[in-house]
């Protein structure tokens, strides 16, 4: 039986594997990099070994790293988790030749499944349906196509090609990245199917020749060709195609004598029929949804196959209601999925019951690889938590979610939770309309929450307050209002930056610390900061009525209009997060009296976000057009293109390949022909 267990990975799949070991009774062992320090995985773990190297995002790579801590501390198994080497062939025979206990696939059912391309050739002569297939881009008649790689998964190295024209950038393209991710730059072109469904069948097989399949999920919204939510059941499976897609599953997982969990992923067309995608030899990401509706501990039975007892059921367990999943990630939806980074101030989602592991009740789950204080950095995947809904039926699981997404605080990095509010409440989701090009035909999903003029004015006034609030604990004369005056003029200001652009707030309190006037409007840039720039209350646009309940540094009651809010406000280090029942906003203060600062040159190109910079195709004096890819950088294990906004000639180019930069750093100058 298994001892001690290191788990080569990090981040949520890490505590999650932790979780069901402390319920068993195993010891674990966390392994972590330089940027890993401090993270909550490392501090869960009874036992944890550094890895060293100068690369964060490729520590985790490094097999030989990974069998030496397992030496280190005494392990006598490992886990994989996913990605990283979850799915590498070498590094689970290295664990088996080094005397351990690898919690996985046999490397030869690894080997076979981790190129697509050798996948698909055995399985079709198996009998499982699949999509016509080019190796070679010349050989591609029909478009669209989806340009693929072959080895690995996660939307990496994914490119939808509609014409000739574009297919050998794509191809290109796709080749860099997969390289970059895998190590392995093989690419494929596969018939692209519109409107289609991406279903996937649960599979769990031990070593006395049982394979049991654990029901469907359907994870068609995507982004990237990456999953964001997940379910099961499928809304479009009925029992007939359940049958179907199992026994696809188990044939698939027979040909290559399979024992542990995998997931069988196909391609379900408007027509009916369905197609092989791939086989991932793996936990998935989104497990934890199979976990709610079947009652199953799946890391648990993981453990216990790789121990080489047979399973505790030998055919499907009974579904059991419905279950959502959501990936909640550090990126901007509106701005091209653009990953964010930073320190991740404050994370709470209310009403969760659970978190890392099967519900015994219908309730909220949530797999975070992140706490507060967290620092959001450029080296990993972008995903910070996972939050999931399981309930009796789909459309109570939908809203439960909804709500709690809706409520969460998550202060300090732009995420994707707005977007997956108005996903999960769009009529079309609901109703079960559900497909890869769900986000490409509503993109009013893409509007964040709060959208009410009256709710960003009053989410302003409320971080005004709370600043008004902050300040009065250390008034010399603590009897009266902030700003108070025995003959009132003018009004108290302050300026922001917020989702609408600059915002002056002004107001005033009486006595009886009620508001007597308020206001807030847009300004122009330039009259930030200049003499008599205050808001002239009888010039102020109209606002709802509003009185103060309560303000304190944290939390401000208004009443407005009869209506009674509450606003919760976290201030840090100049910056206001907002939270109300109309939404979240986030506020940066303006100083009154700004420094000058250095203006950059008209035509400037900056770094979206931190990372290295991968391609850098111009040189100065080059004439471009608008468009043109001039460089590209590459950071959350993706590579971020940068594009000429419109004709001209780089007159100034201020990096090379391999050049470090942050977020905002002049890359390049591009002046007018």
């Amino acid at each position: 039986m298994i001892r001690r267990l290191l788990v080569a990975n990090r981040g949520e799949i890490a505590r999650r594997v932790f979780a069901t070991c402390r319920a068993m009774g195993v010891e674990t062992v966390a392994v972590y990099s330089d940027a890993d320090a401090d993270s909550p995985h490392v501090a869960e773990a009874d036992y944890a070994v550094h890895l060293p190297g100068n690369s964060p995002s490729a520590t985790y790579l490094r097999g030989d790293l990974l069998i030496s801590a397992a030496r280190k501390c005494g392990a006598d198994a490992v886990h994989p988790g996913y990605g990283f080497l979850s799915e590498n062939a070498e590094f689970a025979r290295a664990v088996i030749d080094a005397g351990l206990t690898w919690v996985g696939p046999s490397p030869k059912a690894i080997a076979m499944m981790g190129s697509k391309l050798e996948a698909k050739a055995l399985l079709a002569e198996a009998g499982v349906p699949m999509l016509p297939t080019a190796v070679e881009p010349d050989d591609v008649d029909t478009f669209p196509v989806l340009v693929k790689a072959s080895a690995g998964g996660g939307g990496r190295g994914m490119r939808i090609v509609r014409d000739r024209e574009s297919l050998a950038e794509a191809v290109a393209a796709a080749r860099r990245e997969a390289a970059a991710a895998f190590g392995d730059g093989t690419v494929f072109c596969e018939r692209y199917v519109e409107r289609a469904r991406h279903i996937e069948v649960q599979i769990m097989a031990d070593a006395h020749g049982n394979v049991v399949p654990l029901g469907e999920r359907e994870c068609s919204i995507q982004r990237r060709h990456q999953k964001i939510v997940e379910e099961t059941p499928s809304p479009a499976v009925d029992p007939v195609l359940r049958e179907k897609l199992c026994q696809a599953a188990i044939t698939a997982a027979r040909a290559v004598s399979y024992v542990g969990a995998g997931t069988v992923e196909f391609l379900l067309a408007p027509t009916g029929e369905f197609f092989f995608l791939e086989m991932n030899t793996r936990l998935q990401v989104e497990h934890p949804v199979t976990e709610c509706v079947i009652g199953v501990d799946m890391v648990r039975m993981q453990l216990v196959v790789a121990e080489g007892s047979p399973l505790p059921f030998n055919g499907p367990p009974p579904l059991r209601g419905h279950a959502i999943e959501v990936r909640l990630y550090a990126e901007d939806p509106a701005y091209a999925w653009m990953p964010s980074t930073g320190t991740l101030h404050r994370f709470d989602v209310p009403g969760v019951t659970h978190a890392f592991g099967p519900l015994s009740a219908p309730g909220l789950r949530l797999d975070s690889g992140v706490a507060d204080g967290s620092v959001i950095g450029v080296h990993y995947d972008p995903m910070l938590a996972k939050l999931i809904a399981w309930a009796p039926t789909r459309a109570e699981a939908a809203r439960m979610l909804g709500g709690a997404l809706a409520r969460a605080r998550i202060h300090g990095v732009t995420t994707n939770r707005d977007l997956l509010v108005r996903v999960l409440r769009h009529s079309a989701f609901l109703a079960g309309g559900t497909d890869t090009g769900f986000l490409d035909r509503h993109p009013e999903v893409f509007a964040p929450l709060l959208s009410s003029v009256d709710a960003v004015r009053l989410s302003c006034l409320a971080a005004a307050l709370a600043g008004a609030a902050r300040r009065a604990k250390t008034a010399l004369l603590p009897g009266l209002p902030s700003g108070w005056r025995n003959v009132p003029s003018a009004l108290q200001t302050v300026v922001y930056e917020g989702p609408t652009g600059t915002i002056e707030v002004g107001y005033r309190i009486d006595r009886a610390n009620d508001l007597a006037a308020w206001a807030v409007r847009r300004i122009d840039p330039e009259d930030i900061g200049l003499p008599g720039a205050a808001l002239d209350p009888a010039g102020a646009p109209d606002h709802p009525p509003a009185a103060i309940l309560s303000a304190t540094g944290e939390r401000v009651v208004l009443d407005v209009g009869g209506v009674r809010l509450q606003f919760a406000v976290h201030e840090v280090d100049g910056m206001s997060f907002v939270d109300s029942p109309e939404g979240s906003v986030t506020l940066t203060e303006l100083p009154r009296y700004p420094l000058p600062s250095a203006d950059q040159p008209e035509g400037s190109l900056v770094a979206p976000l931190p990372g290295a910079v991968g391609r850098v195709l111009v040189v100065p004096g080059q004439r471009v057009a608008a468009g043109e890819l001039l460089l590209t950088v590459e950071a959350m294990k993706l590579e971020h293109p940068v594009h000429a906004p419109t004709d001209g000639v780089i007159s100034d180019l201020r990096v090379a390949a391999g050049s470090q930069v942050e977020s905002g750093a002049l890359l390049a100058v591009l002046s007018p022909s």
